[in-house]
């Protein structure tokens, strides 16, 4: 079973101080979904993600790895 994405997104501000402003908006959507087949007004949780995924580039780092990971592994 996975992780809710709002408990991801709290993990993610931890470890990312200055989200790129792209990721930004993802990431505060990401807050108020707990799983990845809700919906996010229009968007679905999956969509939320992927967006999330590509302005998240910048961020790097063991956690930021594991994160991505564990992000692409739920849209499987």
């Amino acid at each position: 079973m996975s992780r809710p994405l709002s408990v991801i997104a709290r993990d993610i501000r931890k470890d990312w101080r200055k989200p790129f402003f792209g990721a930004v908006p993802y990431l505060k959507a990401m807050e108020s979904l707990e799983s990845i087949d809700e919906k996010y007004y229009q968007d679905t949780a999956r969509e939320v993600v992927l967006y999330f995924l590509s302005n998240a580039t910048s961020w790097r780092g063991t956690v930021a790895r594991e994160i991505k990971a564990e992000l692409k592994g739920m849209l499987k």
